[in-house]
């Protein structure tokens, strides 16, 4: 005869078993991976990409089962569509474009109990030949150097307020100074203590997308380089506050900013946020310890696009670093973040918006600079699309790499990291080669 105490103990076996069971089944990694058969991922028009498809689960092949797909130009359209069979053995889908661009594919896979993974692949189809949608408007030159003159005309009555930093040999301030726009500039400056006049480049680091104070470790970082800097935010809001405090401003005046005003370009949320650039390079050149002739900008995303902008802006500045800009080719049929231009039932753009938004598209301000320039693009990013940076990138006028990164969304990779700040000790270095 069987024990109550035995019972317990046998039903308990019995309940952690198929717990660790249940635990193991979900458990299962599941991996779909979507690769070209060139490392690059870079083809010409008319040529054949091969994308090979992995199913592994807990690192095995998959052999029951299917996998559907869609190829598209960069996310816009369908190429071609289809399933095909899991066999335990990689899968080949083999597409082309005949125009210069990015040939995507999205491969799904959904399991017995219905989840569902999604993977991208991207080739980059002579990217360098890609053409930006519309030309620079004609007014466009005219129309900032009236906004220039607003800056200009304004007395800029920096306020620096000291702020403690761990980092010793630097000094750091609060900066907030007056701009038109409706917004002042607000950020952090940073500078190596004791510097001696004309000694010091500048650099300007400007945000991504959001809303959030200035960087006080990125100023600092920058400094630390041996550099005047300042870090600021994209706003013109107050810097250190709480977390709530930002969360209250995106939750209200500031949801959706970048579509605020959109349909003019006298009203547009970006011509604030590119006249605090103005105003914050003219604060940077007008320091004692700025040595004249190198000014940086640098930035991802929304900061990747004002870097091209600021460039665009000022000739002063000697070289930008953009990682997966945004704001770039607005009136493409595949277009930047933040996608400014809305369409009608009939598919045609709301015309008020199309034409505002070329005079704040990062892409026309890529026409208007000369500076040595590093760029990344993420072959598979959903946010800043691979087409609309090459569409920026191909408008530059000077020296310039693009870092590629054909497995790459909207990401900062380490890759970008690195590449950044080589670029800019090496950019620093060859400026005060130049003036010896």
């Amino acid at each position: 005869m069987i024990s109550k105490r035995s019972l317990r103990l046998a039903t308990w076996l019995t309940l952690s078993t198929t717990a660790l069971i249940a635990q193991a089944a979900a458990a299962q990694s599941v991996k779909l991976d979507v690769l070209t058969d060139r490392p690059d991922a870079l083809y010409h028009v008319g040529q054949t990409v091969t994308f090979n498809v992995s199913l592994l689960v807990d690192k095995k092949p998959l052999a029951d089962g299917q996998i559907s797909y869609v190829l598209s130009n960069d996310g816009h359209g369908v190429l071609a569509q289809g399933t095909l069979a899991l066999t335990g053995k990689p899968l080949l889908i083999q597409g082309k474009l005949d125009q210069p661009g990015f040939l995507r594919a999205t491969v799904t896979y959904v399991d017995p109990k219905g989840k569902k993974q999604v993977a991208l692949g991207g080739a980059g189809i002579d990217p360098l030949d890609i053409k930006p949608s519309m030309p620079v408007p004609d007014d466009f030159d005219a129309f900032w150097a009236q906004q220039r003159k607003r800056v200009t005309d304004m007395p800029m009555k920096p306020t620096l307020t000291p702020v403690k930093t761990p980092e010793k040999g630097v000094e750091c301030f609060d900066l907030r100074i007056d701009c038109p726009g409706g917004a002042p500039v607000s950020g952090y400056y940073a500078r190596p203590a004791g510097a001696k006049p004309k000694s010091l480049p500048a650099i300007l680091s400007v945000h991504g997308a959001g809303v959030c104070s200035s960087n006080l470790g990125r100023a600092t970082a920058d400094a630390k380089m041996g550099a005047i800097a300042a870090d600021i935010n994209a706003h013109g809001i107050p810097n250190g506050k709480p977390k709530a405090f930002y969360q209250a401003l995106n939750d209200g005046r500031l949801k959706d900013y970048r579509h605020h005003g959109k349909q003019s370009r006298d009203t547009s949320y970006f011509l604030g946020m590119y006249l605090r650039l103005m105003r914050a390079m003219d604060f940077l050149t007008s320091q004692p310890e700025w040595d004249g002739r190198t000014l940086i900008v640098h930035g991802s995303s929304q900061g990747g696009g004002q870097s091209l902008v600021a460039a665009g802006l000022d000739p002063r500045v000697t070289a930008l670093a953009a990682n997966v800009p945004a704001m770039c080719d607005h009136t493409g049929v595949i277009n930047g973040w933040p996608r400014l231009v809305p369409h009608g039932p009939d598919g045609k753009p709301d015309p008020k918006t199309f034409e505002a938004s070329r005079y704040v598209d990062a892409m026309n301000f890529a026409a208007r600079t000369r500076a040595e320039a590093l760029v990344s693009v993420g072959f598979i990013d959903d946010t800043c699309r691979p087409t609309t940076v090459y569409a920026a990138y191909n408008n530059l006028k000077g020296p310039k790499r693009m870092l590629n990164e054909p497995r790459m969304r909207h990401e900062i990779w380490d890759s970008w990291r690195n590449a950044e700040a080589a670029f800019i000790k090496a950019h620093i270095e060859r400026m005060r080669a130049l003036s010896r």
